[in-house]
């Protein structure tokens, strides 16, 4: 039997903002500048933490009767350098997920000095994930 599966894809930048702290994953990053928007960079919520969002998706997904396969994320940034914190990040996307750490990919990459973000004036990230119906017991 085949599984009923769903794919979501997002993609989200924003500008870096002198005075604010940098938020990745749920994990503050040492860095000169954080990122603009109302909450940990999120334009669309003043001063809500992106794990409350996160929470909210959740909830929709287990209502549908949703799990979680697999998620990967790709962060694209000419800086910081981000590969110190991978684990870190990846265990705390795992942990706000409820999913095994074994499930989440992370990477990062650069644009080569290329655009806004080669220029170090923001970052940008996609994510995708793959979701699985649970079977009915």
């Amino acid at each position: 039997m085949r599984g009923d599966f769903r794919i979501g894809h997002g993609f989200d930048a924003h500008r870096f903002k002198r005075g604010r702290k940098l938020v990745l994953g749920g994990i503050e990053i040492p860095h000169s500048a954080g990122l603009a928007g109302h909450s940990d960079a999120d334009a669309r919520y003043k001063n809500i933490s992106s794990a409350k969002l996160l929470e909210k998706v959740l909830q929709t997904m287990r209502r549908a009767k949703f799990s979680i396969v697999n998620g990967d994320v790709t962060v694209i940034a000419e800086k910081p350098r981000l590969a110190p914190h991978y684990e870190k990040i990846r265990r705390r996307l795992a942990q706000l997920l409820q999913t095994p750490a074994a499930r989440i990919n992370l990477k990062a990459a650069t644009t080569e000095g290329m655009g806004w973000i080669g220029a170090e004036e923001g970052i940008a990230a996609t994510a995708v994930v793959l979701l699985e119906a649970r079977r009915k017991a």
